[in-house]
């Protein structure tokens, strides 16, 4: 496989804060990586050391081999930020043509609208001018222009819809099938279970998990039998049963984590508690994450 993002012993410090500390890892040409955390944990100094916009401390950063501010580089990258802003003064038509012209083999405006689905009245309007939602889509319109190799999106569907959200990962579903490399950082963190071939967990500026969402969830997340029955039951019970790794109200439901499902569902009909609405669940990488940092006394 070809590496395209190679980050080898990376520490970045802010006078006497470290937002990242010792970190390597590579991504290689064709995946789908999803960079996840708190707020705070070292995501968008990551994210920014990649774009070449903040240098490391200690440590190198390449992509494709060479440095990220190379102009070789930056021609095969396309991201799409948060915060969105444009330039004022051009229609989207125009601004599309402008910066299609800095890359040597830019995708087809036709292909471009097709993908991002701007409508012709979108391409006639002052890209200022935009909704919140038309300016996302042309945010993504520029991100892909230059038909890049890498593609880093940082919370790419904040405000949207769920329509929107599903139809964009639909798209970048489909670019992943043509090659491209996509990173990704998401508060969703269901996106991430979706979407994602491979999670990177950062939490005080190192990575505490790096794998696919099943490994992270088989290694973290303890399955569960869910149930309802009336508050007046006492579950007390349950707690002697050594197959019960712990038992816990949620909402209106009982949640019951275990290693062996099948021994719990003879526990309840064996125990006579009433419950009904029984569901077994394998576990959620959102459910996964929470307890991890349950574990690590902080909560995401």
């Amino acid at each position: 496989m070809t590496e395209v993002v190679s980050v080898k012993n990376v520490t970045k410090t802010f006078k006497d804060k470290i937002a990242v500390k010792n970190i390597s890892f590579s991504i290689q040409k064709g995946e789908v990586v999803a960079i996840l955390g708190p707020n705070g944990a070292g995501k968008t100094t990551m994210i920014s050391m990649i774009l070449g916009l903040l240098k490391p401390s200690q440590g190198n950063v390449t992509l494709f081999g060479r440095l990220p501010h190379e102009k070789s580089v930056r021609e095969k990258v396309g991201t799409m930020l948060q915060e969105v802003s444009v330039m004022p003064g051009l229609t989207v038509k125009e601004l599309l043509h402008m910066i299609r012209n800095y890359y040597p083999d830019p995708l087809p405006l036709e292909d471009l609208i097709e993908i991002t689905r701007l409508t012709p009245q979108d391409m006639k309007s002052m890209a200022e001018k935009l909704s919140g939602g038309q300016k996302r889509r042309l945010s993504f319109a520029l991100a892909l222009a230059g038909n890049p190799d890498l593609i880093i999106f940082d919370e790419p569907t904040v405000g949207m819809d769920l329509h929107s959200r599903n139809r964009f990962w639909q798209t970048v579903h489909l670019l992943a099938e043509q090659g491209k490399t996509i990173i990704f950082t998401t508060h969703y963190i269901q996106e991430a279970d979706d979407v994602a071939e491979r999670v990177l967990l950062f939490k005080n500026g190192e990575i505490i998990e790096d794998g696919t969402p099943a490994e992270i969830k088989k290694r973290i997340s303890k399955k569960s039998v869910t149930f309802t029955v009336s508050p007046e039951k006492s579950l007390e019970n349950l707690y002697r049963h050594p197959m019960i790794d712990s038992i816990y109200r949620k909402n209106d439901r009982v949640v019951v984590h275990t290693e062996n499902t099948d021994k719990v569902l003879e526990v309840l009909f064996s125990e006579k508690l009433g419950v009904s609405d029984i569901r077994v669940e394998g576990g959620k990488l959102e459910e996964a994450f929470e307890q991890l940092f349950v574990e690590h006394k902080e909560v995401m």
